[in-house]
């Protein structure tokens, strides 16, 4: 790619001119940046009930991943085939991918688990353009935690992706314990994840 002085460059792709702008993309103070379906995305950060919730399943998590293993929030992680580029609420991942440097994106496929929170302004894409796209990736599981479903609050695990798609390993109410499968085999209690 060879950058130029005018407004534009010259990219070898449509994702290396993507990933530039988003680069370059400067968000207002309170707002996520994000590629989705190849469109740069802005959103505002989540709220205080969605960082509560965060922190309650990662904090489980650490507690059973192996030792070289991290959980991050906003991980920036690539998903070329989709045009995506997704900063995940939280994504378990080897922690030597983060030793690469800054300018390399960590590709979805090397997530072994990533987790949503739903907010209202980023629905439409966690329920459907981040689940097919983390399902393309090969990431192994990805959970939803939707207080916003229409039913009332819902934590689903996805797994076993194929294509574009994942098989449901969990659906259920937000309150209900949620067994994850190996690598991590442990219960996640969800009685926070109801949003406030």
């Amino acid at each position: 790619m060879r950058e130029s002085e005018a407004d534009y460059i010259l990219a070898d792709s449509v994702w290396d001119e993507i990933v530039w702008v988003w680069r370059r993309t400067e968000a207002p103070k309170g707002c996520k940046v994000e590629i989705v379906e190849g469109l740069v995305t802005v959103a505002p950060l989540s709220s205080l009930a969605h960082h509560h919730i965060t922190e309650r399943v990662q904090r489980r998590l650490c507690d059973v991943i192996p030792e070289d293993w991290g959980v991050y929030q906003r991980l920036p992680l690539a998903v070329p085939g989709r045009l995506g580029l997704f900063e995940p609420d939280l994504a378990v991942v080897p922690e030597a991918l983060l030793r690469a440097g800054d300018e390399q994106l960590i590709p979805a496929s090397r997530a072994e688990l990533v987790g949503e929170i739903v907010s209202p302004a980023t629905a439409t894409n966690d329920r459907i353009h981040k689940l097919a796209g983390y399902a393309q990736a090969g990431t192994p599981l990805y959970l939803l935690i939707d207080s916003l479903a229409p039913g009332g609050p819902t934590v689903t695990l996805y797994g076993e992706p194929d294509g574009e798609t994942y098989r449901v390993l969990y659906a259920g109410r937000a309150g209900d314990p949620v067994v994850l499968p190996a690598p991590f085999r442990c219960t996640l209690h969800t009685s926070e994840c109801r949003g406030r």
